[in-house]
């Protein structure tokens, strides 16, 4: 990255500092999967330590800056234009099952605006990282989202429900199907940020998920963003509201939209 300025300096480390002890814990989860009692518990205290290392570190650096966690949620601060938005570990299933695809994503919201995002996959060591009007990075190279054109030859990512989730009366299987008759390929990797850093460095064309909390794409938003893509609601709201996300880049945009809002 060219020029980092101060808050994404503070970010990048924070981030570094929570991947350490999830490294070191992710290998200690496949000696779990064959004991009686499980992983679940081990993977959420892992959860809550990454937790607790990015607020001590942010909070020192930022003493008077907001939170909103996945773990803790809302946490004013002295200062109201500026909140941190934190996942500590997003792709907590995937790490639970020892799939090695996880990542730690920060986000920076200024007057309920997001500026900049961090998100880290430790076991790969690729740290995806933007801010606004300054670009798009993983580690020191620039991104710009595909240059695809026509939905045949995309890969486009997506969350597909599970359990009891909402998402299933929403019409997932329907968009399913209709993307599916015009694309190259599906892909559901399980990491919403890392799927949204995909756009932003071009190895998904696009990608849509309903359902996702604020901490799961914050970040990611400004990666897509400032990689020259277009994402938002399906729905129209604000980027952290309810509803389904949708990114890809901008030539793709209008038809990928299209067709995910058929029977809405």
């Amino acid at each position: 990255m060219a020029l980092r300025s101060a808050n994404i300096t503070v970010m990048i480390q924070a981030a570094h500092k929570a991947a350490r002890p999830l490294v070191r814990d992710f290998g200690e989860v496949e000696n779990l999967q064959v004991s009686i009692k499980g992983p679940g518990d081990f993977v959420s205290a892992a959860d809550r330590r990454a937790e607790q290392i990015l607020r001590r570190e942010l909070s020192r650096a930022r003493p008077t800056f907001g939170f909103l966690l996945e773990e803790s949620g809302v946490i004013p601060g002295e200062d109201r234009e500026h909140r941190w938005v934190v996942d500590p570990l997003d792709g907590t299933t995937n790490f639970l099952h020892g799939l090695p695809h996880f990542a730690v994503s920060i986000a920076l919201e200024r007057r309920g605006e997001l500026i900049a995002g961090v998100v880290y996959d430790p076991i790969k060591d690729e740290l995806f990282c933007a801010e606004k009007g300054a670009g798009a990075y993983l580690n020191d190279r620039r991104l710009r989202v595909s240059g695809r054109s026509d939905l045949a030859n995309c890969l486009i990512g997506t969350g597909i429900p599970v359990l009891n989730w909402p998402g299933r009366e929403q019409g997932f299987a329907g968009q399913l199907e209709r993307l599916a008759g015009e694309v190259a390929g599906i892909r559901r990797l399980g990491t919403a940020s890392l799927d949204l850093a995909y756009v932003a460095a071009g190895r998904l064309d696009g990608f849509w998920e309903f359902g996702l909390k604020p901490w799961d794409v914050a970040a990611g938003i400004v990666l897509v963003r400032e990689a020259g893509g277009l994402v938002g609601r399906l729905e129209g709201e604000g980027d952290l509201a309810a509803g389904t996300l949708v990114a890809s880049n901008a030539v793709i945009h209008p038809r990928l939209v299209q067709l995910l809002r058929v029977n809405q």
